[in-house]
């Protein structure tokens, strides 16, 4: 009840002039040689079309073939890209209570916004609240019906077209503010968090295990942007080394192991040869923007 009392409300509010709805994200085209969670989502979507196909967020020949029959299912230009054409018609309409294929493409498109969301199709009250979190995060009705609109801004946002970009951390874990600190001596941020908060991949790539005094338990990830990232501390594992991930997989649970003064989060990226500071890329991701291409980030004045 208070779900539909909050849409309505925020309708009226548009309505008055109060609020302005959010801008409507683009469609992403997503075709051969993508990989990450826009691939992955569509695949699932293909799937629950009748399309047996592995979503293994993999844009290869199989996938071309399914999209390619879906669009001359439907009267579409047939040229294998998922695009502002195909997606409106592929998106499926779930809500609390279904499953299946289209459940199991909503939860991968929201673990892209770092939602961590065990991707089993079943539409339980995780899921919905993962829903209604990120409606709300865009102006949208937070009806926790994953329709149109809230798909357009699923995969239209928080990405880059080639794997997505996730924070960190689940969003209402810590605000804003955190994603800008500076680090003490050197590039890198460092997020107060309590041993055992899911850590998730930012950027989609090749996971590989790290166990060492100055680190502790973390990963490297040899990102498809060409950049390295790093995370420490954490307390446990949850991918095996040589493990590809997406945006938004969870990879570990954070800790206080290796040369740490308290349970944290230490992230740092390496581009280019150098050290980045990934402040400004956190930050765009939280705001729902597309990053900076890792390359780009600023080496200095990142640091107290």
């Amino acid at each position: 009840m208070w779900t539909a009392l909050a849409a309505v409300c925020a309708a009226v509010m548009v309505s008055l002039g109060l609020t302005q709805p959010a801008a409507a994200a683009d469609w992403p085209n997503v075709a051969t040689g993508a990989t990450g969670a826009d691939v992955g989502t569509a695949q699932y979507l293909l799937r629950s079309h009748g399309h047996d196909i592995a979503a293994d967020s993999d844009f290869g020949p199989a996938t071309k073939a399914a999209v390619v029959a879906f669009q001359q299912s439907k009267g579409y230009a047939a040229d294998g890209v998922i695009g502002a054409e195909t997606w409106p018609g592929l998106v499926v309409t779930v809500r609390e209570g279904d499953s299946g294929d289209a459940v199991a493409a909503a939860q991968t498109a929201l673990n892209k916004h770092g939602h961590g969301l065990e991707v089993d199709g079943e539409f339980g009250p995780g899921t919905a609240s993962a829903v209604t979190s990120f409606q709300s995060s865009k102006g949208l009705p937070s009806d926790g019906i994953v329709g149109p609109d809230t798909w357009q801004g699923l995969v239209g946002q928080g990405g880059d077209g080639g794997g997505g970009h996730s924070l960190p951390i689940p969003r209402d874990t810590l605000g804003r503010g955190y994603y800008e600190a500076p680090h003490h001596d050197y590039p890198a941020l460092d997020l107060p968090v309590r041993t055992g908060t899911p850590i998730y991949a930012v950027h989609s790539g090749v996971a590989h295990q790290v166990n060492n005094d100055r680190c502790g338990l973390g990963y490297s990830v040899e990102g498809d942007d060409g950049a390295t990232y790093f995370y420490c501390h954490f307390s446990a594992h949850q991918v095996g080394s040589g493990t590809r991930v997406d945006a938004g997989t969870q990879i570990g649970l954070s800790g206080n192991t290796g040369n740490s003064t308290g349970p944290h989060l230490h992230l740092e990226i390496t581009a280019g040869g150098a050290q980045r500071c990934p402040q400004a890329a956190l930050l765009a991701i939280y705001d729902g923007a597309t990053p900076p291409a890792a390359g780009d980030l600023p080496t200095s004045g990142c640091i107290e």
